[in-house]
């Protein structure tokens, strides 16, 4: 008799709209979740620079006009092959160009590998 009321339990259509409305609700959950909270902590904003990344933008502020500097270094098997810099300060053509030299000669690679970009004031 138990079997017979399973098998009925689910061939009601109550039943089965029930069942894809839970399996929705759980899906919608899982969703929010690895979307809008549980990646939070792997955001840009809390991106933890590296020592050389440090120490290479506190050198980088020493350039005339450069009021602040935050860099990230790509990587490829432990060696630099590209760097975005973002500086606060005057933007202006010799200064972008000077951050693009002592960065390139700083990390020994190509100018071309390295991205400058003026900081949201």
């Amino acid at each position: 008799m138990n079997t017979e009321r399973m098998k009925n339990l689910f061939q009601s259509r109550t039943f089965r709209i029930l069942a894809v409305c839970i399996g929705a609700f759980l899906l919608l959950i899982a969703v929010w979740y690895v979307f809008f909270s549980g990646g939070k902590s792997q955001s840009t904003g809390e991106y933890k620079p590296t020592t050389l990344e440090e120490r290479l933008g506190q050198l980088l502020e020493e350039i005339e006009g450069v009021e602040g500097a935050s860099v990230m270094i790509g990587e490829e098997d432990g060696n630099a092959v590209s760097a975005v810099v973002i500086i606060r300060g005057d933007f202006g053509l010799v200064t972008r160009m000077r951050v693009i030299d002592a960065t390139a000669n700083a990390l020994h690679i190509a100018r071309q590998d390295v991205l400058v970009y003026p900081a949201d004031n």
